[in-house]
């Protein structure tokens, strides 16, 4: 059994979900615009570094609030 998480969700076709498996982190991301992605990592810190440049701070302009939660969320991973 994975563990999954849920980053974000905010209907049934703009959510991401990570799942650890084992050492292996699998990020889901499904949006109305592009489908549904899928990002492998095999460590925390190779997940961080793409959810930086994933979610940027100029993206969030007048959200930092969303970005603060995303990102913590992240963390707990």
């Amino acid at each position: 059994m994975f563990k999954k998480h849920q980053i974000y969700k905010t209907d049934n076709y703009n959510m991401l979900s990570v799942e650890v498996q084992g050492k292996t982190l699998v990020v889901r991301e499904i949006s109305d615009q592009w489908g549904e992605e899928c990002h492998t990592f095999v460590s925390r810190p190779q997940l961080m570094h793409w959810a930086e440049n994933r979610f940027r701070a100029e993206d969030f302009a007048g959200r930092e609030d969303e970005l603060v939660e995303i990102m913590a969320r992240f963390r707990e991973v």
